[in-house]
């Protein structure tokens, strides 16, 4: 079972990939961890990786998806893959097929934790307050969901048009995405969505 999964910041999503991790077994590819990982192994891909971070650059969807191939091909008896942080864009989502395309495998579930936004920004406002973390800002956090929801915008139709998108009620508590979350992928994605209730239907528990 590969997974793809979408959430803003602050919508529970490294939450809930680690529990799959551990009620699955699945494996989570995060861009950002490759990425550190690569760089400190000293391998020929680590030392091309460090040179580009080092030098302030961004590195390329082809170095990504390189990353992802050795973790692949790093873990054969892996119950599947979470991919986290990646694809961002249409073209990576197309290299990602192609890479599980060559060995067999492919995206079998694209789950989107659907949350509202003010109410994220409520709780980035309440915990930086509390506890003064720089990336909780609240302007520069409204800048990271806006750049999410733009880069993850096209990505929808693309995994809607192939019948693996399902939408998940994110607001929820913890237990219940989980939940929601597990009934996805025991049914390995039947297209059906769980969208977030409005204001009045929270209110009156419609």
């Amino acid at each position: 079972m590969n997974l793809v999964l979408f959430g803003p910041p602050a919508a529970g999503k490294g939450t809930q990939a680690k529990r799959l991790v551990s009620d699955r077994g699945l494996i989570q590819l995060s861009t950002g961890d490759m990425l550190r990982a690569a760089k400190a192994s000293g391998s020929d891909l680590g030392k091309k990786v460090a040179k580009i971070m080092d030098e302030g650059q961004l590195v390329s969807d082809e170095v990504v998806i390189a990353l992802i191939e050795d973790q692949l091909d790093s873990n054969p008896e892996a119950a599947g893959f979470i991919f986290d942080g990646f694809p961002r864009t249409v073209p990576q989502a197309e290299a990602l097929d192609v890479a599980l395309n060559k060995r067999g495998q492919k995206v079998d579930s694209v789950i989107r934790l659907c949350v509202e936004d003010e109410s994220i920004i409520t709780r980035i406002s309440k915990r930086f307050e509390e506890q003064g973390r720089s990336d909780d800002n609240p302007a520069t956090f409204k800048k990271r969901l806006d750049a999410y929801t733009e880069n993850t915008a096209p990505l929808l139709p693309f995994y809607s048009a192939q019948g693996k998108l399902t939408e998940v009620n994110g607001m929820a508590d913890i237990e219940t995405v989980a939940g929601s979350i597990a009934r996805v992928l025991d049914n390995h994605g039947n297209g059906k969505t769980e969208k977030p209730k409005s204001f009045w239907a929270r209110l009156f528990g419609k």
